[in-house]
Formats: C-alpha cells, structure tokens, sequence
C-alpha cells in the first residue's frame, strides 16, 4: 500500500501510451493530436473559426470530436478506461476524434478547448476538472455553434447540448446502505470528494439521506466531515491522517467504525492509513469506481464495498449521444438536469452498482478486471 505514488505513475504513462495509441490505430493522424498544446492558459478561450468536420474522400465531411479531460492531480485508471473505450466507439461510427489530456487544471483545460476549436471539431465532449469555472469557455464554445456534452461532471451556469454520467446521488445512496447495514451504531468519518466538482455534492446529497435519520436517533455519530480540494490521495492521506492524529493517536479508547471515501482514491488512503495502526479491516470503508487495488482490498477484508460504474456501456452511450447531436439527430433523455442555466439539461443516466466480496464476478463479467488480477495477492497468482 506504501506504493500509491509509484502506482499512479505507472498509470500516467500508461494513460499517454493510450492516447499515442488512439492516434496512431485511426487513420486519421493528423486529425488526432494528443498531449498538451502551447497555450496561455487564460482564462477567457478567445474567438473561435467556423467548424468543418474531417474529409472521409470525394469532398464528404465526416464528424470530428474534440474530447477535453481535465485531470490534475486526479489521475486514476477509469479515465484511461473512459477514453479507450469512447474513441474506439466513435471511430467505428466513423467519427475522428482529438483527445487533449490537460494535466494543470481549470486554466489550461480552457486553452486546450481553445485549441481543439480551432481543429474545426463538430462537438465538444468535456469531462471538466472545475464544473464552475468552465462556464465562461463552454459558452463561448456554443456562442461559435459548437454543440458541446459534458461527460461525467455537470457543467454549472450555462446551457449545454447534454449531460452523460452515473446517478451520483445513487452513489451516495449506496455507500449509507452499505455502511449502515456494516455498521448500524457507531463513529462515521465522511471523506467527500473534490469540492470543484458537482458529483461530489451529489454523493454528499445521497450518503446523507441514508445516514442522517440514524444520527437524529443517536444510533451514529458523525465524528468529521472532510471535503477535499482535489480527487487526491495524497490530499486525502494528509486530511485524513489528521483526523487519525487528533482521534486515533490522541486516545485509545476512541474509535472511528466506518468510513465513507468520496472514490476508490480516497478509500486507499484510509485502508493505508488505518492498515499503519493496524485497524484495517476493523474499520468499514466504501469507495467508487471499482479500481484494481479496492477490488484487491474487498477481497482481503480490507475495504468492505466499492461502487462499480460500467464505464464501457457509459462510453459507448456517449460515442453514440455525440455523432446523434454532431448530425442533427434526436435521441431521448432519461431525464432532465438542473444546473442553474435557466435552461434544463437534456441528461442521459446510467445506473451504478454496489460490489461486495460476494459479486465481485460483476467487475470481471464486463472485463472491467480479470480474476487473475483481482485475487492475485489473495492466491498468490503469478504471470503477467
């Protein structure tokens, strides 16, 4: 578990071999341009060029999608998994797509939005590292009639296209079932997500409809509430410890039963953290997003659930949501979403899953883990 850094690492270049990848199985090359771009990083996106798609031959346009990820400090393995999955569908519906991948948060996903515009994209598909500070630039997107989808984080205070994502407040949800079933009377230490990004306000939402009756009754203390800056585990390892420092470390006799994480991340830390006083275990903690260590965990006795989001169905869904709208098709939503526009948000929903020991066969019936990987520090399975 002292290996997170190393880990994420691993998974950095992993991430940017995929994009080189994408590039390089398309056909389109230099349509496709990877990695970040020279920019100012300002804030304002600029003026933006009319848009034409890509040439498929004898002067036919097809449709070329621009895909923003904003990941700072929150470089986990479901992206990768994300931007495979999706470039690998809109491809086969004969689309290109430009991903750009930006590494220094809100500043510079705007100047790479900026740069992919200017590759005359036919829509925007943005998973936004700040959901309120990006406003400004989708609307200038749109003021240029690019269609533009935010893709797992609600974009707030500007129209949009459409919305694609996972029931957040389900996710929330399940974690006060899940603990409240583990753990009905005790100590719970909450451990939110990123505060720039709306998800984590959702889950909130859900965690807290579960929970709060039970602490009204007095059946739950809530020992803490922390909210993190960033989708971190180092930040998470910091806040964290903190709270172990002035309960766990400060008094034996206090204990801390459970243990809500705003992700998978967060979840790792705490499993570390409690692993070095030797509570792990001990502790119940839930995460989301299905991430190969948590997996590892739950099948250990260290990590009691994570929530499991099948990104591939996700994916496709927005492959498909993006070439409907680049070509002027209708397509229903599950819903309509609020996010203080003044306009209501055509939204498209998938439904998240809770994973225990039990189903764990969830995870690698989709492919999302194989068995070998999961259980392999549990049966000591070798090979690559």
């Amino acid at each position: 578990m002292g290996s997170m850094k190393n880990q994420r690492g691993t998974i950095l270049a992993a991430l940017v071999l995929v994009l080189v990848l994408v590039v390089s199985c398309s056909g389109k090359a230099s349509r496709e341009v990877p990695g970040r771009v020279p920019g100012t990083g300002e804030e304002q996106a600029g003026e933006f060029p009319a848009t034409g798609g890509a040439d498929r031959g004898g002067g036919e346009k097809g449709v070329t999608i621009g895909f923003s990820i904003a990941t700072d400090t929150f470089i986990i393995e479901r992206w990768n998994k994300d931007m495979k999955v999706f470039s690998a569908a809109a491809q086969e519906l004969g689309a290109a797509v430009i991903v750009q991948l930006s590494a220094g948060g809100s500043r510079e996903q705007i100047a790479q939005i900026n740069y992919l515009v200017n590759q005359h994209i036919d829509i925007l598909v943005v998973i936004a590292h700040d959901t309120e500070v990006l406003a400004g630039a989708v609307k200038q997107v749109r003021d240029a009639g690019i269609p533009v989808i935010a893709y797992d984080r609600l974009i707030m205070g500007t129209p949009l296209d459409a919305y694609i994502s996972f029931d957040s407040r389900e996710v929330g949800r399940i974690f006060g079932s899940a603990l409240l079933k583990a753990v009905p009377r005790g100590n719970y230490l909450v451990v939110n997500g990123s505060v720039n990004d709306s998800n984590s306000y959702e889950i909130n939402t859900g965690l807290h409809e579960m929970i709060d009756p039970a602490i009204s009754r007095g059946e739950i203390s809530l020992v803490r509430e922390i909210w993190l800056e960033e989708w971190s585990f180092d930040e998470a390892l910091d806040k964290i410890g903190v709270v172990f420092e002035e309960t766990l470390d400060a008094d034996a006799a206090f204990r801390i039963d459970a243990i809500s994480c705003g992700n998978d991340q967060i979840a790792s830390a705490a499993v570390q953290l409690l692993a070095e006083r030797r509570l792990a275990g001990k502790v119940a903690v839930v995460g989301q997003d299905a991430e190969l260590i948590s997996c590892q965990h739950i099948i250990e006795g260290l990590q009691l659930m994570t929530v499991y989001k099948p990104i591939g169905r996700l994916a496709v869904r927005a492959a498909r949501l993006a070439m409907a709208i680049a070509e002027k098709r209708t397509l229903s939503p599950d819903l309509l979403s609020d996010n203080r526009s003044g306009v209501s948000i055509p939204s498209y929903i998938e439904k998240p899953i809770a994973v225990y020991k039990e189903n764990m066969e969830v995870v690698i019936r989709d492919g999302f883990h194989t068995y070998e990987d999961i259980y392999r520090t549990v049966l000591d399975i070798s090979g690559p």
